[in-house]
C-alpha cells in the first residue's frame, strides 16, 4: 500500500498559478489543475507493491500528468526514452523490478510477471528487493547510454535546490511561456519544465522540434518567451539563418548540452541583442539535477568560451591531476590522490558541490534502496579552469583521452583543432581506437581526409599515420543532439 506525498515536493515544484498548454489542442491547465490530476492519478497507484514507476516518457500532457502523478504517490519515477529497444527495456525491467511500466507502446507484449492495463504493465507480485530509499524521487539513464544505462539518482531535495537554482539564473518569472523543445527523459529538457512550473510560469507541450514549422506556428500562436538547445539546434538554425525579429515574443535562448563553438555563441548573442534580447550559456550532468552553471548574457561577448559561474548554491574547485603528458595540453586521467584548488588558471578535474548533486548510481533495484552517498560533492569527470572571477572554462573530458603510439592525446582538443585550423568547414568527430585517434568528417571528401590528418600530425607532434581520418555523410546523434560517440566507436 501506498500513501499519498504528505510532504512539499509536488506542491513546491508545481506553483498554483503555473500552467501546461496542449500546443495542439490550445487546452490550458493551471497549477491547481495539475496538482489536482496528479493526485487522482496517484490514487490509482496506491495498490503497487513496493518498486520504482518506469514511465516511456513521450512529449506530450499525458506524459507530465502521469510523471506527477507518479510524484504524488511518493514513488520515484524513472523517466525512458519511448524509442528504447524492447530488449534493452526488458533488461531494465529485470534488474530494477519496476511496481509498473506506464506510456508502454500499443500491442507491446507485457514481460513475464506483467499484467498489461490501460495505461501499462503492472507487476503480479511484489519484487525481492527492499523498498526504494524514501529520499528517492527520480531516476534518469546516465548521458549517451544506448545499451542498458545505469541510473542517476536524484532526490526531491536536490530536483527543487536545481530548479530554483534556474530560476535565479535565468530571471524567470510568472510571464514566461517556455515550449517543451526537449526530450522529457532528458535531464535539460526535463529542466525546462521543472524550473517554470516551479516559477509560476507557462509550459507549452509540443512533439515538434525547432526545426519544424509547426514549432515556429506553436512559438507565434501562444507568444512563447525562451527556447533551450542543445549544440546541434543552434548549428542548424545558423544554417537556417535564423532571425528573432520574425518571432516577437521570443527573447532568451539558452544552451547547454555540450560546447558550442565560440562563433556561434557571439552569432547568436549578437542576433538576440540586436532586437532586445538575451543569451544565456549554461553547463550541467544529469548527476546534478541538471545544471551546474550559468554565463549570463551580460558576460557576452566578453567571456566567450567560458560556461560561466556556479548557480546559486553551488561551488567549483579544481583537482589538480599529477600526470601532464597529455599531447595537446589537457592533463591525462588522474593517478592517485589529487588536491583540490580554485587558483586562477590551476587546470585539473572540475568538482561541484551543492545540493543539487545525485545521491549517487545505481545498477540494480537493491541500489535504489541506498542513501546519499556523495554528500552534494560531485566529480564531473570535465576538465577544466577557473579564471580569476571565479569563472569556468571547460578543455574537455577525463574518459575523452586517447593514445598515438603511447602518447595522450585529448580527443576534444582534436575535435577543436578540426573546427579551428584544418581548414574543414563541417561537423567533425574523435574517437579513440587501439593505438590510433579515429577522425569522422561529415562531408569530407578523401583528399580532405588526408590534409586533416596530416594538420592533425603537424599540430600535435605526431606521425600522421596515428590518424585514421574518415568521410561520413552524417555523423549519428543521440536524441539529445549529442554526437553518438558509442555508435562511431562501434564503426572503428
Amino acid at each position: 500500500m501506498t500513501a499519498l506525498r504528505t510532504d512539499t515536493v509536488l506542491a513546491d515544484l508545481v506553483h498554483p498559478g503555473s500552467a501546461l498548454v496542449d500546443a495542439a489542442t490550445g487546452t490550458t491547465w493551471s497549477g491547481s489543475d495539475l496538482l489536482a490530476r496528479a493526485e487522482r492519478f496517484a490514487e490509482g497507484l496506491v495498490n503497487l507493491g513496493p518498486g520504482p514507476l518506469f514511465l516511456l516518457a513521450g512529449v506530450d500532457t499525458g506524459t507530465v500528468e502521469r510523471y506527477l502523478g507518479g510524484l504524488a504517490a511518493r514513488r520515484p519515477v524513472a523517466l525512458l526514452d519511448p524509442a528504447t529497444p524492447h530488449a534493452v527495456l526488458a533488461d531494465l525491467i529485470g534488474r530494477f523490478q519496476p511496481a509498473a511500466v506506464l506510456g508502454t507502446p500499443d500491442g507491446e507484449r507485457a514481460p513475464e510477471g506483467y499484467l498489461p492495463t490501460a495505461d501499462g504493465w503492472r507487476r503480479l507480485a511484489s519484487g525481492e528487493a527492499p523498498p526504494p530509499h524514501p529520499d528517492l524521487t527520480l531516476l534518469l539513464g546516465t548521458s549517451g547510454s544506448t545499451g542498458s544505462p545505469k541510473f542517476v539518482r536524484l532526490s526531491g531535495r536536490a530536483v527543487l535546490a536545481n530548479a530554483r537554482s534556474v530560476i535565479a539564473s535565468l530571471g524567470i518569472t510568472t510571464a514566461e511561456i517556455a515550449p517543451t523543445c526537449l526530450p522529457l527523459h532528458y535531464s535539460y529538457g526535463l529542466s525546462v519544465l521543472h524550473s517554470h512550473l516551479a516559477a509560476g510560469a507557462t509550459v507549452v507541450v509540443t512533439g515538434h522540434g525547432v526545426l519544424e514549422r509547426p514549432f515556429w506556428t506553436a512559438v507565434d500562436r501562444y507568444g512563447i518567451t525562451s527556447l533551450a538547445g542543445v549544440p546541434y539546434h543552434y548549428e542548424m538554425l545558423r544554417r537556417l539563418r535564423f532571425d528573432p525579429a520574425a518571432h516577437p515574443s521570443l527573447r532568451t535562448v539558452t544552451q547547454a548540452g555540450g560546447r558550442l563553438r565560440d562563433e556561434l555563441v557571439t552569432y547568436f548573442h549578437r542576433t538576440m541583442a540586436a532586437v532586445g534580447g538575451r543569451m544565456f550559456v549554461m553547463y550541467g550532468q544529469t548527476e546534478a539535477a541538471p545544471r551546474m552553471a550559468c554565463l549570463p548574457a551580460e558576460e557576452l561577448p566578453g567571456r566567450v568560451g567560458s560556461v560561466g559561474r556556479p548557480v546559486p548554491g553551488g561551488t567549483f574547485t579544481i583537482r589538480s591531476l599529477s600526470d601532464q603528458d597529455t599531447a595537446g595540453g589537457a592533463p591525462a586521467p588522474r593517478r592517485g590522490r589529487s588536491a583540490t584548488s580554485t587558483s586562477p588558471g590551476a587546470e585539473g578535474e572540475v568538482v561541484y558541490q551543492g545540493p543539487n548533486v545525485m545521491m549517487g548510481y545505481a545498477e540494480s533495484a537493491a541500489e535504489l534502496s541506498s542513501g546519499d552517498e556523495l554528500g552534494g560533492v560531485l566529480a564531473t569527470g570535465d576538465l577544466g579552469y577557473l579564471d580569476e572571477e571565479g569563472f569556468l572554462f571547460l578543455t574537455g573530458r577525463l574518459s575523452r583521452i586517447g593514445k598515438v603510439f603511447g602518447n595522450r592525446v585529448n580527443l576534444d582538443d582534436v575535435e577543436r583543432l578540426l573546427r579551428g585550423r584544418t581548414g574543414h568547414v563541417g561537423p567533425g568527430a574523435a574517437v579513440a581506437d587501439g593505438d590510433r585517434v579515429v577522425v569522422f568528417l561529415e562531408g569530407g571528401t578523401v583528399e580532405a581526409c588526408r590534409a586533416v590528418a596530416r594538420t592533425l600530425a603537424a599540430e600535435l607532434r605526431l606521425h600522421a599515420s596515428g590518424f585514421d581520418v574518415r568521410p561520413v555523410d552524417r555523423l549519428p546523434l543521440l536524441p539529445s543532439g549529442k554526437t553518438d560517440y558509442r555508435t562511431l566507436e562501434a564503426g572503428t
